[in-house]
């Protein structure tokens, strides 16, 4: 028996075994750091997600996350069902493994910029799942937030790091490497100071799904028709709505980025008005110092990604640069555009 046989077989037996569910076909989905996952499409013609965690995996996190997930798809937004086992389970443990079984939303994961009526309709998704997540028990896990304590040395040291790692491993790109980590130095010590002195001295903080990027929405045309992969902590609320509607992708390849942000921010507004306006108002701040304290992708060999993922990645790295510069460029446009958000929700 082949490898892929024998992997197809041990899916199908817990499936069997754990969800009383036939498989007819297993297919690998050659993504995720976290789990191994596979698309299975059962003998009844149901569609499905299954991830099978890794041993290293906190999978009380894990239950959290789907817990979380469940609690958002019973307030009808448009989160796929994740199946309990036979024991009533969100995860099961089966074949020396943890395993998660999920239903497979239609649609599929863009790789290309927004468009605004996407981007309004992300907006109108993420402020109800806010709203509704407003309510949940705050999970362990804490989003990091470098962007908002961490020391413009320690960035600036992280330059070095990045730098001896990409020469460890033999980047193909040194030289471009080096530009981007000289650009990102001078960016942290001529503008940290001043964009954190126009921050809210105090932020909400909330339960989030905490990873609500393009990666994990499924969307259909315009529309969201998934929302996956939760990762469940506790964060800042803003810091989430900034980091979508200035998704690098977006800010880098379209000339409407800023029209699809303020979309974004609008729909969100109006539907999560408790979100204090100055804290919408500051997103575009909180995006941009996000990004300047994050070095994912600089150097990809750690990861030991497939080559797709690696490729995605690295080119996340270059746009990111990219958007950098644009949000630097556009800070004034942006906080005249945010100063239409009324206070009822929306634009006046």
């Amino acid at each position: 028996m082949s490898e892929a046989d024998w992997d197809a077989a041990v899916t199908a037996d817990v499936l069997e075994e754990r969800y009383g569910l036939v498989v007819d076909v297993v297919e690998p989905v050659h993504m995720g750091t976290d789990t191994i996952n596979r698309r299975v499409l059962t003998d009844d013609g149901m569609r499905l997600f299954v991830k099978e965690y890794r041993s290293n995996a906190d999978l009380e996190a894990a239950r959290t996350a789907w817990d979380m997930s469940e609690y958002c798809r019973a307030a009808r937004l448009p989160i796929p069902r994740v199946w309990d086992d036979e024991d009533g389970n969100l995860i099961t443990i089966a074949q020396g493994s943890a395993w998660a079984v999920v239903d497979e939303a239609p649609g599929r994961v863009t790789s290309s910029a927004m468009t605004v009526p996407l981007a309004r309709h992300i907006g109108t998704v993420m402020g109800r799942m806010h709203r509704v997540l407003a309510a949940y028990p705050l999970p362990q896990r804490v989003q990091q937030s470098r962007w908002r304590t961490g020391t413009v040395e320690d960035a600036v040291a992280k330059c070095d790091t990045v730098m001896a790692t990409a020469l460890q491993q033999g980047h193909e790109s040194l030289e471009r490497l080096r530009t981007d980590l000289d650009q990102r130095r001078e960016d942290l010590k001529d503008h940290v100071h001043r964009l954190r002195k126009h921050l809210p001295g105090t932020m909400v903080e909330q339960a989030l799904h905490a990873d609500l990027s393009r990666t994990n929405l499924i969307v259909l045309a315009d529309a969201v028709t998934g929302v996956i992969d939760f990762r469940g902590a506790t964060g800042i609320p803003a810091w989430e709505l900034g980091r979508a509607a200035f998704d690098p992708r977006t800010v880098a390849t379209s000339p409407e980025w800023d029209a699809c942000a303020l979309a974004m921010v609008s729909a969100y507004h109006a539907e999560n008005p408790s979100l204090p306006l100055v804290e919408v108002r500051a997103c575009a701040r909180i995006a941009l110092l996000y990004m300047l304290f994050s070095f994912y992708g600089a150097t990809t060999a750690e990861y030991s990604l497939p080559p797709e993922a690696e490729a995605d990645l690295k080119q996340h790295w270059n746009e990111r640069q990219t958007a950098i510069r644009r949000l630097l460029n556009s800070l004034s446009d942006l906080d005249d555009a945010f100063a239409g958000l009324s206070t009822d929700g929306g634009c006046s």
